[in-house]
């Protein structure tokens, strides 16, 4: 008997040790797709003729289609609601936003703004909450931003860190939204249903010609299936495995990741002024997340 009481002690030990290493996996290549993301979006307008609203609503409705799908397997379906009309609304900005904006960007350099924007915005809201959290971090954080966009030689162009900003700050509010609602998958494939209208009707607006070819179509399905519909999906089930501030620092890795994207496979380059901008940055970031505390 105690010889199987052992044998059964090591077997859950191993089932833990292996559910770790899962979750390890699983939270590295969630954000190599969120890095992906960026990358897919870059080369499209890089080495491809599509156009920015047509890579917008290729990436929504093929994201759309995978989260409902991905839902049906769970047993779940999209429902709709005001807020869904409005998580649809901030959805439908990030992606556009996001497309328009790299169309002038480099890949780390509009991962660093968007994810920048994004937390500043959500860490901004859990303080009027009422949580408390690291003011120095917060300077850090906003001043690596403003040294890195400040003008120079290496600075990205204002108008597309502008738009990747307001695509950062609607991720933040699309993703506070999110915490409110019972079931993610569900949630954001309503989201993604509901801002298929808007992403058509920028189709109409007479912004630019549409052009699609079939590289570009192919990077905004990968954009929509794997890196949004397939990452968003293996993202939740990772993040409620884990605590929050670990799901906070994690993602400090994603504008890193893009940055290393985009140098080995589009010869971006990584300035001093970035490498620098993008420590004081994501170390301010970091500092917030590991010394929140909730009221």
């Amino acid at each position: 008997m105690e010889a199987l009481g052992g044998k059964n002690k090591k077997e859950d030990s191993l089932t833990a040790y292996e559910g770790k290493w899962l979750i390890v996996v699983l939270t590295l290549i969630t954000m190599m797709a969120f890095a992906a993301n960026s990358l897919f979006t870059r080369m499209a307008f890089q080495t491809t003729e599509i156009d920015a609203a047509s890579f917008t609503a290729i990436r929504i409705i093929s994201g759309a289609l995978t989260l409902v799908s991905i839902a049906q397997i769970k047993g779940e379906s999209p429902k709709f609601s005001r807020i869904n009309w409005f998580s649809a609304f901030l959805l439908f900005i990030y992606a556009a936003a996001f497309s328009f904006a790299y169309r002038n960007i480099s890949t780390g350099a509009g991962a660093l703004v968007l994810f920048a924007a994004a937390q500043l915005l959500m860490i901004s809201y859990g303080i009027y909450k009422g949580e408390r959290a690291s003011f120095l971090g917060m300077l850090l954080a906003l001043g690596g931003l403003v040294f890195f966009l400040a003008p120079g030689a290496s600075a990205p162009p204002l108008g597309a860190a502008a738009l990747m900003a307001l695509a950062g700050f609607a991720w933040g509010g699309f993703s506070l939204l999110g915490k409110k609602g019972d079931s993610p998958i569900s949630g954001t494939a309503s989201s993604f249903l509901l801002a298929i209208p808007f992403s058509i009707g920028l189709l109409l607006i007479p912004n630019e010609a549409v052009r699609v070819d079939r590289a570009g179509i192919i990077y905004a399905l990968l954009s929509g299936t794997l890196a949004s519909g397939v990452g968003y999906a293996i993202w939740y089930w990772v993040r409620i495995r884990m605590a929050a501030i670990t799901a906070g620092a994690v993602q400090l890795s994603v504008p890193v990741l893009s940055a290393i994207f985009g140098a080995l496979l589009l010869e971006e380059r990584i300035t001093s002024r970035g490498a620098i901008s993008a420590l004081v940055v994501l170390a301010g970031i970091a500092l917030v997340t590991l010394t929140t505390k909730r009221r």
